[in-house]
């Protein structure tokens, strides 16, 4: 079942609460669930674990956030998103 469609589900059960079984209901919470669950597992060889443990760490960041920023990152520079633009005006961290 794609994640739209167990969307849709609780979106429908959501609107017709008074009138969906308990049991049904219990079925898509659970699998809303396990999807949530599951959608952060992401899983690399041992080096790059390795790299990622240690960058996370050093950054202050979790592991998922680390890979959210590498990807954004290599996803900008390969131009497959927009890089982010600075305000000229606006204020930065640190000094030049």
């Amino acid at each position: 079942m794609a994640s739209s469609d167990t969307a849709t589900l609780l979106e429908d059960a959501a609107d017709r609460i008074a009138d969906i079984s308990r049991a049904d209901l219990q079925i898509m919470l659970r699998r809303a669930a396990l999807r949530l669950r599951n959608a952060g597992a992401v899983s690399m060889e041992d080096d790059v674990e390795d790299a990622l443990r240690d960058l996370s760490g050093e950054l202050g960041k979790t592991r998922n956030d680390m890979i959210r920023f590498i990807v954004r990152e290599w996803m900008e520079k390969n131009t497959y998103l927009p890089v982010h633009a600075l305000d000229e005006d606006g204020d930065v961290d640190g000094s030049a």
